[in-house]
């Protein structure tokens, strides 16, 4: 009887990467809401800081002997792709909805990159590309525009929003520097180590408030909450992402991702009972759009060809 493989297709390795991604988000904000937003970036991050050091001694390939200086670079990657983008992630979720950092971070994160790489002339205009970008950006600008509306939240939200617009800087910012700062490092131990050096930056900023958090108090919802987003969204997703990318490649992997402002919508929604108002709505999609279409310059992905291996990209640390 043959053996039933389903479980390691790719493609389903990677919807699960996504939902375990796009959960995160509405998780997260749930975690905020009953404690400092620093002490919940600690918990997140110090817990999958331990379960990615579990995933590395259990997975990982044999160290190369040039890993600590492999593993210095990636630390110091670690306090811009952890340590900033969730310090602006987390203070966002303290006074903006979960829906709207699942839209501006994962979406609005590849038209920064792809405008940087234009304007630094790394990559050739198009037609379709340029048009994406002036879509996504327009998008933005509109959605921006909808969370300032005092019907839907007013200036706290906006503000929080701002957050999320730096948290998608860090992100875009780490992924034009990471290629080139975590060349030659194993991709499960770059994400250890960024993320064990991101976590002990959020153990400072989190230290003042850690005694105000009335931690006999917590539920035991909350900790199965954190446990969730420690094992499931930093460990488990990483390493289903990189098998899964593996096999597909980065450009079918990334498109992907467009899976988890989706699901974040719904999880968001469903769990928490936030909204959009209508001009966020229309700002979300013509952003999504644009997105799409300056990612992909119009074009489906492209396959590997037989007897050739895709090449792996390196992933910067969980949503």
């Amino acid at each position: 009887m043959p053996e039933n493989k389903g479980w390691k297709s790719p493609y389903l390795l990677l919807t699960v990467t996504m939902l375990l991604w796009g959960s995160a988000f509405s998780s997260s904000k749930s975690v905020v809401a009953q404690m400092p937003h620093t002490v919940a970036a600690l918990l997140r991050f110090g817990g999958g800081a331990i379960a990615l050091l579990a995933a590395v001694a259990l997975f990982g390939r044999p160290a190369a002997p040039a890993v600590a200086r492999g593993g210095g670079r990636a630390a110091l990657a670690g306090l811009l792709g952890v340590f900033a983008y969730n310090g602006f992630f987390f203070w966002g979720l303290s006074l903006a909805p979960s829906l709207d950092a699942g839209i501006l971070i994962p979406v609005l994160s590849p038209v920064l990159t792809s405008a940087f790489l234009l304007v630094t002339g790394r990559d050739r205009p198009s037609g379709a590309r340029l048009s994406g970008l002036a879509l996504g950006l327009a998008g933005a600008v509109v959605f921006f525009v909808g969370a300032g509306g005092s019907a839907h939240g007013g200036a706290t939200r906006l503000t929080g929003d701002l957050l999320y617009l730096l948290s998608a800087v860090c992100w875009a910012a780490y992924t034009l520097i990471g290629p080139r700062v975590l060349a030659g490092v194993d991709p499960l131990r770059a994400t250890t180590y960024a993320t064990c050096a991101g976590a002990v930056l959020l153990g400072a900023l989190a230290a003042p408030d850690l005694g105000e958090t009335h931690w006999s108090e917590l539920p035991t919802g909350l900790w199965l909450n954190v446990v969730f987003l420690a094992i499931g969204p930093a460990a488990v997703a990483n390493l289903l992402y990189y098998r899964g990318v593996g096999a597909v490649g980065p450009a079918s992997a990334s498109l992907m991702m467009y899976m988890v402002p989706v699901i974040n919508t719904v999880c968001a929604m469903l769990f928490l009972g936030e909204s959009f108002g209508g001009l966020q709505a229309l700002g979300a999609l013509v952003l999504l759009s644009g997105a799409v279409l300056a990612v992909t310059r119009g074009r489906g992905p492209a396959r590997p060809r037989a007897g050739t291996a895709p090449t792996t990209e390196k992933k910067p640390s969980e949503l």
